[in-house]
């Protein structure tokens, strides 16, 4: 795991207690890692680890999938958006 996505990690399993190791493809939502209650919570997180606002009109459920896709959209340096 990149070291970027330790802080979304430590969240996720701050959340759900009983999480072990999360592959960087497995799909976050379908499993209800982060289910639609935090959602919101999860995209506020993100803004802060990001330093930047997200415009959520602009965002997809896919860019959160995976932890690939988080790492891919959010925390890849200047490639982000």
């Amino acid at each position: 795991m990149n070291d970027s996505l330790k802080p979304v990690v430590d969240w996720l399993r701050a959340r759900n207690p009983a999480l072990g190791e999360i592959p960087a493809d497995l799909d976050l939502i379908e499993n209800r890692i982060v289910d639609s209650l935090a959602f919101m919570e999860f995209i506020l997180f993100l803004e802060d680890l990001v330093g930047r606002e997200l415009s959520v009109t602009e965002l997809s459920a896919d860019q959160f999938r995976t932890l690939h896709a988080i790492e891919e959209n959010f925390l890849a340096g200047e490639g982000s958006r």
